[in-house]
């Protein structure tokens, strides 16, 4: 899945994190998930955790900048781990 996106200011996107391969590596599953966003865009709602994604609902961002979002979770088996995914703010 990739990791870098291009948004534009006044959409309204979901955004995922896809854990598969790390989970089965694993054999463990998502027990929560934390999604801190920076300073720009707004995180709408809660992160939603479905088999092994964690999706995220985004708006805002000022154009011509660049943000790095965090998904963390926790696993039922007590490890955390985090990724990041790229948000390039532009016209589209």
């Amino acid at each position: 899945m990739p990791d870098h996106f291009a948004k534009d200011p006044a959409a309204l996107l979901d955004y995922s994190w896809d854990w598969s391969d790390w989970l089965a590596d694993t054999a463990d599953t998502i027990s929560s998930a934390t999604v801190t966003v920076p300073s720009g865009l707004t995180a709408v709602g809660s992160p939603v955790i479905g088999d092994t994604l964690v999706t995220q609902r985004v708006s805002g961002g000022a154009l011509n900048v660049s943000y790095r979002m965090v998904c963390q979770i926790t696993t039922a088996g007590g490890l955390i781990d985090e990724r990041s995914i790229y948000l390039a703010i532009a016209d589209r």
